[in-house]
């Protein structure tokens, strides 16, 4: 897996280097760029070849269910951070993660642009370049340091107003590097009150558990991946002190089901 991602991640920084990326629109306000697809392509055959008998789940891969039906799944998101890779910005990231009868048990997260690769498996730790990784001790949200949007953090439609927290700037576009980051202690949380895929979340749901977070929704659910509609309500990751501080707020506000509503 680690082998695979940095191969990917040089992939994608060599489609920047020659400059001229073809992208497009796949559906309304989602980009796509040929080197997401040309990665997607390199990851499916390095490790569907280590891996043939895992099932098969990407951003970049027309689902089929019948691929997703043996006890394991590769998950894969080959470039999360297509809007930032676009523009030249440097957070996006190439991850992988195993799941295993709905359960994330490995996770990579390579950012090519930092030379970063975030590691985890179950019971085994969490690891950035080799060295151990641990989430912060914030247990209070005033004051802490939260990835999220300002702007849905003073969203009026909030029953009680957010106390003073310190949101990231920059902001990662990737989901996944928000979750490494939390994971990291660079940040004390992530809040994401929309809909998530499960390619925008398993690599980071095991690499935070390992490093001592809690990653659910907002309701406080624990991930189940792989499902009919592989996608989570939303996303809620912090230390475990923090965790249900956040959930006390973010539980009050209801959410369509994405197995349900689905489009």
């Amino acid at each position: 897996m680690r082998d695979a991602a940095r191969e990917a991640g040089q992939l994608a920084l060599a489609f920047l280097e020659q400059g001229d990326l073809d992208v497009w629109d796949k559906s309304k306000d989602h980009p796509v760029s040929e080197a997401d697809l040309a990665v997607n392509t390199l990851l499916a055959r390095r490790l569907g070849a280590a891996r043939p008998h895992y099932g098969w789940l990407s951003e970049e891969t027309a689902d089929d269910p019948k691929n997703r039906t043996p006890d394991r799944v590769w998950v894969v998101d080959p470039i999360d951070g297509t809007r930032a890779y676009i523009k030249g910005d440097p957070f996006w990231c190439v991850a992988l993660a195993v799941v295993d009868r709905g359960d994330a048990v490995a996770g990579v997260i390579y950012a090519p642009a930092f030379d970063q690769l975030f590691e985890a498996r179950r019971g085994g730790g969490a690891y950035l370049n080799g060295d151990p990784i641990r989430v912060g001790s914030c247990g209070d949200i005033e004051g802490c340091r939260m990835v999220a949007s300002a702007e849905m953090m003073g969203h009026p439609a909030w029953k009680r107003p957010w106390p003073s927290v310190t949101i990231a700037e920059p902001k990662p576009n990737a989901t996944l590097l928000r979750l490494a980051h939390v994971a990291a202690g660079w940040q004390d949380a992530t809040l994401a009150m929309w809909r998530k895929f499960d390619w925008d979340l398993a690599a980071g749901a095991i690499l935070l558990e390992e490093a001592g977070g809690v990653a659910t929704t907002h309701l406080g659910a624990r991930f189940q991946f792989n499902r009919p509609v592989p996608a989570q309500h939303s996303l809620v990751a912090a230390g475990k002190d923090l965790h249900p501080l956040l959930i006390e707020r973010t539980q009050p506000v209801v959410l369509p089901d994405p197995q349900v509503a689905t489009a």
